[in-house]
């Protein structure tokens, strides 16, 4: 059936649904796990529908960053993946200049290094142990959005008889299916964007000569770059790695096979030694883009993760973006679902576009750096990024940047300039934040040394008192201050409850 851009159809014209549930995520990846996950936390019913029918094995991510890990951990998930991981303190750049994590305002001063699919197979239990019902082996085929909510066609991947179909519907839908997004067509969204850079190959290698306790290590050339990541698996042969690879001079396409020489030979090249590669397993060809949707929401139907914006793999950004959007659309998703404005789904893409647009910049100037090929360029890289990080408080906010721990959303005018800055640092006599936050829901952070903890018929707030001298906090449960001020005065009790109420709606 023919729609419109924004695929409005009568919810009378189309066939009883098979199956009504509040919200429909489709696709399995980080971002949409987190946000079924979440949803089905809430008390809200939530079906995954997604198209490989095991968790892909072949995912690109092998970075998650400190503000993810603070996210994972408010779910109880990080301390048991880095059990499994290994960590790095920083990534080595040109001319022994070196990105530093260990000044970073988070208990997280390092970048946990796995594989995705370890990320995925945590989010994905997550999701399950919350309630949400998965279904793999599945794709969309159809979507139609009306006055009331979605309606959401789906069938077995690879089968072409429209009398296999299955239908949701839904009040809304999240389109978290990745770059060649479904949803993102269905919902007649363009992708503006270009790609920019070509035949780039991942995998993973075995190898003698690699970096060890240095963490992520780029090495570059005019014509080659290579970047290893370890894995923290090593045995008396040697250690695994994730591997990157590009060579200016062999430019071919994606389904153009990869052999292990081209691995090899970049790898030495890039590196500037032997690294003595002595096994390389899963590998990939691809090329990447830059591109981002201009709205990520129309009407009930919301883009995270990939499906809203694509952009250069350095500084592994894209899965960490995607999980944080999950985690901004979620909560938000489950207000309204509880009686909450609906106004407040618009601050979706107020907070999180200008996020996508930052990551695409910053990935792709990191990006464009690496490949400079003119030597007086090159130099001038050298001296510009060795001067730059050698000065602490542009080190250390470039570090933020893309650790996600310095990124902050707007706030209104009138606002205190700690609202829509994170609060998870906030020292406080019942432990972390994070840890309080595997209970969902707002946190009213009073002063140290507030006394009264009266929850005045919001009992659903949690409560908690900072350790040191400050304001008191309204935290949302995504970890950003809400409202600052005193709670202790009549207008700052009248203060945080109005915010309070804005965003809940009770």
């Amino acid at each position: 059936m023919t729609t419109g851009p924004n695929n409005s159809i009568p919810a009378a014209g189309r066939a009883t649904p098979d199956h009504h549930v509040d919200v429909v995520v489709v696709g399995g990846g980080p971002a949409g796990m987190t946000v079924a996950g979440d949803i089905a936390r809430l008390g809200h019913s939530v079906a995954v529908l997604e198209r490989w029918p095991t968790i892909n094995p072949s995912s690109r991510a092998f970075a998650t960053m400190a503000r993810t890990l603070e996210l994972l951990d408010a779910r109880g998930l990080a301390d048991q993946l880095l059990a499994t991981s290994t960590t790095t303190p920083g990534v080595k750049l040109f001319n022994r200049a070196k990105l530093d994590l260990t000044h970073l305002r988070s208990r997280y001063q390092f970048a946990m290094i796995t594989p995705q699919t370890n990320v995925d197979q945590a989010l994905e239990r997550y999701a399950v142990e919350q309630g949400a019902d998965i279904h793999r082996g599945v794709e969309v085929v159809d979507l139609a959005q009306d006055g009331s909510g979605v309606t959401v066609s789906a069938r077995p991947r690879g089968d072409d008889n429209p009398g296999s179909s299955v239908t949701w519907r839904a009040t809304y839908v999240v389109g978290a299916d990745g770059a060649h997004s479904t949803v993102r067509d269905l919902v007649g969204l363009e992708f503006p964007g270009k790609s920019v850079l070509s035949s780039v190959i991942l995998a993973d290698v075995k190898a003698t000569g690699g970096p060890h306790n240095g963490g992520l290590t780029l090495g570059d050339t005019p014509n080659e770059f290579g970047f290893l990541a370890p894995y923290g698996r090593e045995d008396e042969n040697g250690s695994w790695y994730r591997s990157m690879t590009w060579d200016r001079n062999h430019q071919v396409p994606d389904t153009d096979p990869v052999s292990e020489a081209e691995i090899v030979r970049v790898l030495n090249l890039a590196m500037g030694h032997d690294v003595g590669v002595i096994e390389v397993g899963w590998h990939s060809r691809f090329h990447c883009d830059e591109r981002q949707v201009r709205d990520y929401r129309i009407d009930r139907v919301f883009l995270a993760g990939d499906a809203a914006h694509v952009h250069s793999p350095m500084g592994a950004q894209g899965m960490n973006t995607g999980i944080q959007d999950g985690v901004n659309l979620a909560w938000k998703l489950g207000a309204v679902l509880a009686g909450a404005d609906e106004t407040i789904l618009d601050t979706y893409q107020r907070e999180r576009y200008p996020i996508g647009k930052r990551v695409l910049r910053q990935s792709g100037l990191m990006m464009r750096s690496v490949i400079v090929h003119a030597r007086p360029a090159r130099v001038m890289r050298n001296l510009l990024v060795s001067l730059v990080l050698s000065i602490p408080k542009l080190r250390d906010l470039i570090a933020g940047s893309f650790a996600g721990t310095e990124l902050r959303y707007p706030s209104a005018a009138g606002e205190s300039k700690l609202v829509g800055t994170r609060a998870t640092e906030v020292p406080l006599y019942e432990g972390r934040l994070t840890e309080l936050q595997r209970r969902p829901g707002f946190v009213l952070i009073r002063e140290h040394d507030s006394i009264s903890m009266d929850n005045g018929g919001t009992e659903f707030l949690i409560q908690a008192r900072r350790t040191d001298v400050g304001p008191a906090l309204l935290v949302r449960p995504d970890g950003y201050v809400a409202w600052a001020g005193s709670s202790t005065s009549e207008s700052g009790e009248r203060g945080w409850r109005t915010v309070l109420f804005r965003w809940t709606g009770g």
